[in-house]
């Protein structure tokens, strides 16, 4: 049809209008009217059926308006019918598509494979049962009669497929119940909702019984679906309910599902039958046909339910029947308490709960041809529990509380000891894999009970959940104290848990959620239940009882006895079991007693053996008597001199039925076999005889040893349990020279018997030293060489025999070469000696002849050495040579030259002798001290001189001048020549003529004046006129011999005169002298002085004297004869001299003075007046002037007139009392004080003394005495108490004894909390501190005098010490270097253990400083790493021959496991060393074994340290001759995850003795160049390390840059007056005045709170005045206010002051505001005038910055500071226009509130003056910061200039060092002993080898290269 007519009905109802439903058609949509909606539904219902539904699509829009009409099917409530032309056609407006997104069905059918496969290694099977299991449980909860559960497996082919049917007699399901129940996951707790709700009653709790046995465990709705699907492939639901008469039935399968998910179908849809009890019509498959049999049983019952399960998979089927009995356990295992009542199948319990309802759960297995298997899970008598409960002697009954309704009920069992087993039931289907019973390697402690199985089993409801156990709780674990119990009793102990459904659990009920986590949470309460009442008791305590008398009453152990101690056993693999072991020497067991030394046998141990009882063993700490279930036995083997071993089994393997007696009669049968005796016989005859003595070379043997036993028997094994196992006998030979040095071994052989011929020796011919020798033959076992077995020595023969010397075949000449001197005669010593170079006695007939290759004395070179020929006839070697040096005789003549008869000189000149020293060949004579001395004689004071000719035999006398005084002629003088240590050699003299100098001698002075010549003689006074000039003064000079000298130019240069006017040098050079003023005062002498002086030395001079005589007077002068100032009232002490008066005139003198007292005047002379008295009025001080006159002359004297005598103090500027001052600090304004008269004028005196006494000793001063002088005052600024107070300053002076009164000032001293006292250190002291790690932190704060800790502190002050052992004191030991103090240097640790101490050092300037407590940090050893030997071992050289000294690697070898710095670090490490050989490369396939053809030898490690001993290679072991090996030490500790690095040991391996002992020597040798080489390496590395580190010390150019000047100080005073400097101008800036703040400071109660910041006035300064005005006028109501961290410190304040301090705690507060200014936030931002800032950013803070922003920022908020009012208006004005503006203030002090007002006297801030304090500090100028950081840098600058200097002469010393003639000399020998090495390294044949690896090494410091030699 059309769509146009199809849709043709629509168009009457068609309507857009606004109020109509909307219909979508081809396109378009189709608006009606809801009063048209009714004939267009009418419409659609009689039309319907001609729609294509399936065009349609249906959106969500309500359709409650189309609920009276019947509409098509598809359009349900909610939807709206749109209809489409096509599906992907343009929408013109947006719909709703209507979906289904239903779950696959395979989240049912595969829902119980995930869920079971993801057991815990276990058949799941079972437990997919017990689902089904619960359903009937619950189903059968309300049966007032047996509650039956059958589970059928039908396994007969002939009625069917295989099926698992589940059924109950249970209560039955409805239809609805039967829906619900196929609905997945739909719980019993989401059934109620109007969808699912139930025709039955709502789900109710059951109420609590006894283990939670509710029956309500179907829970989820899940786990019957996973069940059935798990099982099979299809579930067949029949079900009738006892109100039903019809039978519904509904089928589930995976083959249905799949075929509707083929045709489309709606997969969650199916029917539910409904029929006839009996109908089985509708069964039709031949595979189910078993079940027409099973539905005819429905006739017989009321009400069931059975769940057939078919397509069981066959690998279930295999295991249900063949694990029958297993999975049938498992469920009866689960069900336990359903089946047998809460408490469980107790058989020895008769009890019956009458209220407990009997629960039938019957298994019945049909297969084909074969009898029903029927079980009852009430029968089974193995599962788990059941064998708990009759395993228990005792139970512990308790319950756990958790969270509301959380109730778990708990039960502990006790499992005693039974003699020699242990009651703790075993699994017995758990298979445990076997173990060997080897007793010999295993240590059994005891059975262990339970192991390492969890305590409790888990029970949810009553229904075991199995995959969940809980270990055990805290107070029911073995405590980590030590505990009165033993630990086997922990181990004995099962219990189980009962949960009620509080706990969640999974939904296949496996595991539970978090039962172990709610159960040890601190909040669960325990308590335990007595006889069904709950006792609140401490639940720990009354376990510990319980087990405590479980264990007494109920184990039946072993009985320890007497106690011997304890022990530590190595024998034990596992380090944890090697100790304590307890040693006991008595036990009773089973009622028997065994007693150490008791003979016993054992029994299941291989082999059987016999012993006696050495002690008894028993793991753990124990004293005194003791109960346990078991030990150790530790067993001598008897009879012990053939075993001579020990070993340690079982207690229980000791054989309890043997008699003493058999044992004895073993023992004796054993003792017969040991061998006997040596039966020793000489083969060819030549047999040596005890005591025999014979010639060196003499042949010994051979011989032939037998051993015997008692029966005379020989014998070559020890006897055994059998002859295999038996030890081997060896025989061995030693011969023992006994050399005076001591016993020497020179021949050792070991024989093996032959078996077809006896113990046999070869000829020795090695019996060549002299001596006596002992020759001792003895047995020994072949294992270890031991010579005793059992205690036993085994049997031995010794003879004793000496050696002498033979004939004297060859001679020796003394190696010593005595020097050959001319004319001293000289010896020969000879020596005689045998073949084997024996000293022996020479031939009877002895004829020496001697040849010398120099024939003459005179012709020879001093030192050569020449040859000597010795010939001595007869001897084999009758031949030798020697050499012989030749030097010059002793001293016998002496030489002089010139050889003349007189030498002439000149005085002052020195005479030249050449000498020389003479033998008696004339040879020169060289010896020591050979000194020849020259005496001159003939004159008085002549020089001696002495030559020391000891090396060269000459010598020249050059250097003593004659020097004659006052010669005037010739004189003759003698030079005596003689050697005084040679008073033989006869003395030598020759004459020397001493001529006078022609050198000036003497200056002569005189004067030429008209009377003629005056000469002026040395020391003569000359008088003349005073004030006049001496002139025409000539001088004129001669020589020695007193002849003239002409006076030349340079001579002229020569003269010096001192005392006259400018001196001319060209007058001079004539002759003439200067003039010469004579000085104008009468009394003073002018010394004139003429001087010649030649060079440096003044030859000769004149003084001359002149003293001048008075002229006319032409003045008067007037002098005061004592002082020029007198004091106030005083008489002058001194008198007026007039000078140049005559007595005459007197009366015309006058005195001229208007203060003068009195006067008087004396004539004293002619020619002076003396005044007296005179004495001035009081008045002002200062200086007057008194004038005298005499005739016309006038003299003015000018006097200062002091004060008076002292007679008070008085203070000057007196402060406001009381004064405040910090303890130690100077006061800001000193106090000043002065001495006054009794006027009140200040008048000083140094005599007089200002003190300062306070008015209590505890307070003290710095200064208490002040002189009084000429500064007139005194100032007193530094105080010291040492507790804060009020105190008095008395103010008194002293002049001579007599005391001056003045005033008394009131002082307040205050805690200074800038003034460090102490040093507080904090760390973690539980910390570990391995070598080489990083130290800890160390906190250290510098505390102040208040208490407070003091902040802002140079970190370069503070310094650290670290070192090892003890301190002196309270400082660290003077070996600390200064230089390493510094904090960081220590902070990797030191690399050697042991004990350190710590020590801080707080520097407060150059001399004192704040040490604090001393610390102790034990460094123990880091991570162990590698294996090393204690101490280096020499290189092994062994070979493969028969003797066992020659195949020795090394007896003794200590290896340690140390950490990298080579500490021992294993100590607690345990476990064993392998060792194994390898070659130098992966080819060598020829490698030693060791002995018993092993590859590897394994040695004990204990406590890290292992001891190899007698480690040998075996006897014809496989190897290459000449080839270096190495030993591989591996360490393996079983417990340390971390390997260890093995360590390597090389050896060489020789297949001949011969070339073993050479090349033992060889190595020897090449060990100890090699350590020499190294040695002399480490010395030449260290030197040439520490010269390149203090080259490159160079700290000081690191530190210059640093000081902000140009310095170029390289002195230390220098720096030290830079920083005094630096310090004073500092101190100069704190001293200027600055605003401060005067509020009074916090008491000190509360400033050593560190939760009290302190008050807002004292938290910030402000730089700028009138900044810091206009802030602290508007914040003045909070200037006051204390600022505290916390809520808590502001209320202690509070209470303190009584609410009368106001404070605020800020963690009530709120800051964080960070908006910037708001003219320039946003996009409305202006240009603002008037420089607008935050006023909170004007705050400056010293101290808490961060608490202060938040303080100032709270108080503050957004207030601006701006310069005044019109800026700030405009500002205002600007602002308000957008947001609101905040309060705004003017640097000129007016304020604008938020709100806009402004003016007034409430919004001008006062002066600052009228602030009265109440304002805010200024800081610091930035000078004082630039100063403190100069005064740092010079200080560190200071320090590296004092470093550059100790390192500077480090670097010399060591510079010398390194050229030293020892260093050189030390070069040399380091290069021979390369050399020889080499050498060495050639005959070993190891020198292409990578033991050492030489490369060359340039030595600079050193000047020359060598040859170094490195390890690889």
């Amino acid at each position: 049809m059309p769509l146009s007519e199809e849709m043709g009905f629509m168009r009457p109802y068609l309507n857009a209008g606004r109020d109509s439903a909307v219909l979508k058609g081809r396109g378009a949509l189709f608006g009606f009217k809801k009063m048209e909606l009714r004939p267009f539904l009418n419409a659609m219902r009689d039309r319907g059926s001609s729609f294509d539904h399936s065009r349609a699509t249906y959106l969500a829009t309500p359709l409650e308006k189309f609920k009276p009409y019947s509409l098509p099917a598809e359009l349900k409530d909610g939807n709206t019918l749109h209809l489409l032309q096509s599906v992907d056609q343009v929408l013109p407006t947006a719909t709703k598509e209507r979906i289904l997104f239903l779950p696959h069905y395979d989240t049912l059918i595969k829902s119980g494979m995930y869920e079971y496969y993801a057991s815990e290694g276990q058949k799941s099977l079972p437990y997919a049962l017990a689902e089904l299991i619960d359903n009937s449980l619950s189903a059968t909860a309300s049966n007032p009669d047996v509650r039956t559960i059958e589970i059928r497996l039908l396994f007969d082919e002939s009625q069917g497929k295989p099926a698992v049917v589940v059924l109950d007699n249970g209560c039955g399901m409805t239809s609805k119940q039967l829906n619900n129940w196929a609905v997945y996951r739909l719980s019993k707790f989401t059934r109620e909702n109007s969808t699912f709700r139930s025709d039955h009653a709502d789900y109710v709790r059951p109420c609590p019984v006894p283990r939670s046995l509710n029956s309500d465990i179907s829970y989820f709705g899940v786990g019957g679906k996973q069940a059935v699907f798990f099982i099979g492939q299809s579930v067949r639901m029949i079900t009738k309910p006892a109100s039903s008469p019809d039978v519904h039935e509904l089928v589930l399968s995976k083959e249905e599902f799949e075929r509707k998910e083929k045709n489309k179908e709606d997969i969650y849809c199916g029917f539910i039958r409904n029929r006839q009890p009996g109908d089985s019509s509708h069964i039709s498959m031949e595979e189910e046909r078993f079940l027409h049999g099973f539905i005819r049983e429905e006739l017989l019952k009321e009400h069931f339910t059975a769940v057939v399960v078919t397509g069981v998979q066959q690998e279930h089927i295999a295991f249900l029947r063949s694990d029958f009995y297993t999975w049938t356990r498992e469920l009866a295992h689960v069900y336990h308490y359903y089946i047998h009542g809460a408490h469980g199948n107790d058989r020895k319990s008769t009890y019956h709960d009458p209220k407990m309802t009997k629960i039938n759960i019957q298994v019945c297995l049909m297969e084909r041809s074969k009898l029903p298997r029927m079980l009852n899970l009430r029968e089974v008598t193995d599962d788990m529990q059941t064998l708990y409960i009759n395993s228990a002697v005792d139970t512990f009954e308790f319950r756990a509380h958790v969270g509301g309704d959380g109730v778990v009920e708990g039960t502990i069992r006790y499992h005693p000891f039974l003699y020699d087993r242990e009651t703790y039931p075993e699994d017995p289907y758990v298979i445990t894999s076997g173990f060997g019973h080897d007793d010999d390697e295993c240590v059994v402690v005891s059975h262990e009970g339970r192991g390492k199985r969890p305590v409790f089993e888990c029970y949810w409801n009553g229904r075991l959940i199995p995959y969940t156990t809980i270990s055990e709780f805290e107070w029911c674990a073995w405590p980590k104290k030590s505990c009165p119990l033993p630990v086997e009793c922990f181990s004995r102990i099962s219990g189980v848990l009962f949960a009620n459904d509080h706990f969640q659990v999974s939904t296949n009920k496996l595991t539970f959620m978090d039962l172990e986590l709610q159960l040890k949470d601190k909040e669960t309460i325990f308590t335990r239940v007595v006889n069904g009442q709950e006792q609140r008791v401490k639940i720990q305590k009354e376990f510990f009882q319980w087990l405590k008398d479980c264990h007494e009453k109920w184990d039946k152990q072993v009985k320890f006895m007497y106690f011997q101690g304890t022990t530590v056993r190595t024998d034990v693999v596992t380090k944890k079991m090697q100790s304590p072991w307890a040693q006991f020497t008595t036990i009773e067991w089973d009622g028997k007693m065994y007693s150490a030394g008791q003979y016993v046998k054992s029994i299941k141990t291989h082999p059987i053996f016999y012993g006696s009882i050495v002690q008894f063993l028993l793991y753990g700490d124990h004293e005194g008597d003791v109960y346990a279930t078991g030990g150790q036995v530790q067993i001598a083997m008897e009879p012990r001199a053939i075993f001579d071993e020990v070993r340690i089994i079982p207690i229980s393997k000791i054989d309890r039925g043997v008699s003493l007696a058999s044992i004895k009669s073993y023992m004796d049968c054993e003792l017969a076999k040991l061998p006997h005796k040596l039966n020793v016989t000489w083969p060819e005859g030549n047999e040596w005889n005890p005591d025999a003595v014979r010639p060196a070379g003499t042949p010994f043997g051979p011989i032939q040893v037998e051993i015997l036993n008692k029966k005379g028997e020989p014998m070559m094994r020890m006897p055994g349990p059998n002859s295999s196992a038996s030890k081997k006998l060896l025989v061995e030979l030693k011969v023992v020279w006994h050399s005076p040095k001591g016993d020497v071994e020179t021949n050792c052989h070991t024989c093996q018997h032959g078996g077809k011929w006896p113990y046999w020796f070869k000829t020795m011919e090695n019996l060549s030293n002299l001596g006596k020798y002992t020759l001792r033959l003895q047995a020994v076992l072949n294992e270890n060489g031991a010579t005793e077995f059992a205690g036993r020595r085994l049997p031995s023969q010794t003879l004793h025999f000496s050696i002498c010397e033979g004939a004297a075949e060859k001679f020796v000449v003394d190696a010593v070469d005595a020097p050959v001197h001319v004319g001293v005669p000289f010896s020969i010593t000879l020596q005689f000696r045998d073949r084997y170079d024996h000293i022996t006695q020479p031939p009877s007939v002895l004829q020496p002849r001697l040849e010398c290759s120099l024939y003459s004395w005179f012709k020879f070179l001093s030192g050569q050495a020449y040859s000597v020929k010795v010939v001595i006839p007869g001897l084999k070697q009758e031949t030798q040579m020697l050499k012989k040096s030749v030097f010059p005789g002793p001293p016998h003549s002496l030489v002089v030259k010139p050889d003349v008869e007189e030498t002439v000189v000149e005085n002052g000149t020195s005479a030249k002798f050449d000498v020389k020293v003479h033998d008696e060949a004339g040879n020169v004579a060289i010896q020591p001290k050979l000194i020849v001395r020259c005496q001159f004689q003939g004159a008085p004071d002549l020089p001696m001189d002495a030559v020391d000719c000891s090396n060269t035999g000459t010598g020249l006398f050059t250097d003593k001048p004659l020097w004659l005084k006052n010669l005037r002629a010739d004189q003759v003088v003698t030079a005596k020549f003689d050697i005084p240590s040679c008073t033989a050699v006869a003395p030598v003299e020759r004459k020397i003529r001493v001529t006078p100098s022609g050198r000036v001698a003497r200056l002569e002075v005189f004067s030429q004046q008209e009377d003629g010549i005056i000469a002026l003689k040395d020391g003569e006074k000359i008088g003349w006129t005073a004030g006049d000039i001496l002139q025409n003064l000539y001088y004129r000079v001669f020589d020695e011999a007193d002849r003239p000298v002409p006076i030349t130019t340079a001579l002229g240069k020569k003269i010096k005169v001192w005392g006259a006017t400018q001196t001319s040098s060209k007058e001079l050079e004539k002759g003439k002298l200067p003039d010469v003023p004579v000085p104008t005062v009468v009394k003073d002498e002018h010394y004139y002085s003429v001087t010649y002086q030649d060079g440096n030395v003044y030859r000769c001079r004149s003084p001359v004297p002149c003293r001048p005589h008075p002229d006319e007077p032409k003045r008067m002068k007037a002098t005061w004869k004592s002082i020029t100032s007198v004091q106030m009232s005083e008489e002058l002490p001194g008198d007026i001299c007039d000078r140049f008066c005559s007595p005459a005139h007197l009366e015309t003198f006058k005195v001229l003075m208007s203060v003068l007292c009195a006067a008087s005047l004396i004539q004293e002379c002619t020619q002076s007046i003396i005044i007296r008295g005179v004495r001035f009025l009081p008045g002002e001080p200062g200086p007057r002037e008194l004038c005298l006159a005499w005739r016309e002359f006038v003299e003015c004297l000018r006097i200062n007139v002091s004060p008076g005598p002292p007679k008070k103090v008085q203070l000057v500027d007196a402060p406001e009392e009381p004064l405040q001052v910090f303890n130690g600090r100077d006061l800001e304004k000193p106090l000043v004080v002065q001495l006054c008269d009794e006027w009140g004028n200040p008048s000083p005196d140094p005599k007089a003394t200002i003190s300062l006494k306070p008015s209590t000793p505890d307070l003290k001063v710095g200064s208490s005495n002040h002189h009084a002088d000429d500064s007139k005052l005194s100032s007193f600024n530094h105080v010291f108490s040492p507790c804060s107070g009020d105190y008095g300053l008395e103010f008194k002076g002293t002049l001579n004894r007599q005391p001056i009164p003045g005033p008394v000032v009131k002082v307040k001293v205050l805690p200074d909390p800038n003034k460090p006292i102490k040093l507080a250190v904090s760390y973690d002291s539980e910390a570990v501190h391995p070598a080489g790690g990083v130290l800890t932190v160390f906190s250290v704060t510098v505390v102040s005098e208040e208490g407070s800790n003091i902040r802002n502190l140079n970190p370069a002050s503070m310094s650290m010490m670290l070192w090892k052992g003890e301190g002196s004191g309270n400082k660290p030991p003077g070996g600390v270097s200064t230089s390493c103090r510094r904090v960081g240097v220590y902070k990797i640790i030191p690399e050697h253990v042991g004990n350190y101490k710590i020590q801080f050092f707080f520097c407060l300037d150059k001399t004192k400083g704040l040490w604090s407590d001393q610390f102790v940090i034990n460094v123990v050893p880091n991570v162990p790493e590698k294996l090393m030997p204690d101490s280096q071992p020499p290189t092994p050289v062994v070979s493969n021959i028969l003797s066992v000294e020659s195949r020795t690697l090394f007896k003794s070898l200590t290896l340690v496991i140390m950490d990298k710095y080579k500490n021992p670090a294993g100590t607690h490490l345990d476990g064993t060393v392998v060792v194994s050989i390898r070659g130098s490369s992966e080819e060598d396939v020829e490698l030693p074994v060791f002995e018993g053809n092993a590859k590897t030898v394994s040695f004990a490690l204990s406590g890290g340290k292992a001891e190899v001993t007698n480690l040998t290679i075996m006897e014809n072991c496989p190897g290459t001759d000449g080839m270096e090996y190495s030993l591989h030490f591996q360490p393996v500790v079983p417990e340390d995850n971390n390997p260890l690095k093995p360590f390597e040991l090389p050896f060489m391996f020789y297949n001949d003795s011969k070339n073993q002992e050479q090349m033992a020597v060889l190595t020897k040798k090449k060990d100890r160049l090699s350590q020499s080489i190294m040695a002399y390496k480490s010395v030449f590395d260290t030197n040439k390390q520490l010269i390149s580190e203090l080259k490159g010390n160079n700290l000081l150019q690191r530190l210059v840059f640093k000081v902000n000047m140009y310095l170029l100080l390289l002195q230390v005073d220098a720096i030290d007056a830079l920083i005094v400097q630096k310090k004073t101008e500092q101190e100069n800036i704190l001293k200027q005045p600055r605003r401060t703040c005067s509020i009074p400071v916090l008491s000190h109660v509360f400033r050593t709170n560190p939760d009290v910041l302190g008050k807002v006035a004292h938290l910030a300064l402000v730089e700028d005045n009138d900044a810091a005005q206009v802030i602290s006028w508007h914040l003045s109501g909070d200037m006051d206010c204390v600022v505290t961290r916390n809520t808590a410190a502001a209320r202690q304040i509070y209470d303190y002051t009584q609410g009368r301090q106001q404070v605020m705690p800020l963690d009530s507060v709120l800051w964080r505001n960070n908006r910037p200014l708001p003219h320039i936030k946003g996009p409305s931002s202006f240009p603002a005038i008037g420089n607008p800032v935050f006023a909170r950013d004007l705050l400056i803070f010293p101290h808490h910055v961060e608490s202060c922003h938040t303080v100032f920022g709270n108080l503050l908020g957004d207030t601006i500071l701006i310069d005044n009012l019109d800026a700030a208006n405009h500002y205002r004005k600007a602002v308000s226009n957008k947001v609101q503006c905040p309060t705004l203030l003017t640097r000129q002090g007016e304020r604008v509130r938020s709100n806009g007002k402004f003016g007034g006297l409430q919004n001008k801030a006062p002066p600052i003056e009228k602030l009265r304090g109440q304002v805010f500090g200024a800081p610091l100028p930035k000078q004082y910061h630039t100063l403190r950081s100069q005064i740092d840098h010079l200080q560190q600058y200071r320090l590296a200039v004092s470093e550059r200097m100790k390192v500077q002469k480090d670097y010399d010393v060591h510079q010398a060092k390194m050229h030293s003639p020892e260093m050189l000399q030390n070069e040399k020998e380091m290069m021979e002993q390369e050399k020889q090495l080499m050498e060495i390294e050639k005959k070993l044949g190891t020198a292409a080898s990578n033991l050492f690896l030489y490369r060359i090494c340039n030595y600079s410091c050193c000047g020359f290269t060598s040859i170094m030699i490195t390890y690889q």
